[in-house]
């Protein structure tokens, strides 16, 4: 018995071996965890490696449009967002724009909530996002196009 415990750890312990140097040969970081906790889908890339310049006093970003976002110590959006996070976004052109995972700005009861697109789905009134906190059990609610005002693409601590 203990036998195959150990055969089993083993392989566990060279699959992981294989994956972390696979990576390090290719040039990729990685990010470690243990699969547990938050699950939330990630953001998708809206800053292209190009328009990022990098100098020994500055970092510039190429963001046409690009306003600067700041939040509430609310705690929905935590451990990502919280009131000493300053934020990137602009304003989306289209709904096609916003994938799941991205964070968007929108208006509940004329007070700007910034939370997690979790789906995106289309019903008999056109396309709709279902959003969340990161940091919350329950979801929003369908959120349409014409109430997203802003979607974060960079959070600076």
């Amino acid at each position: 018995m203990i036998l195959k415990y150990t055969l089993i750890f083993v392989a566990g312990f060279l699959s992981c071996a294989f994956v972390f140097y696979s990576f390090y040969f290719l040039g990729e970081e990685i990010p470690l965890g243990t699969g547990l906790g938050i699950s939330e889908p990630a953001p998708s890339n809206w800053i292209n490696e190009e328009d990022i310049l990098i100098f020994n006093d500055k970092i510039i970003l190429k963001i046409p449009n690009a306003t600067i976002s700041n939040y509430a110590a609310s705690g929905s959006m935590k451990p990502l967002l919280d009131k000493d996070a300053n934020g990137i976004r602009i304003a989306p052109e289209s709904a096609e724009e916003i994938q799941v995972g991205d964070i968007v700005s929108f208006r509940i009861l004329g007070r700007l909530v910034v939370h997690r697109v979790t789906e995106k789905g289309v019903d008999d009134k056109g396309g709709y996002f279902i959003t969340k906190g990161d940091n919350n059990l329950f979801k929003d609610g369908k959120i349409r196009f014409e109430d997203i005002e802003y979607v974060t693409i960079g959070v600076i601590w």
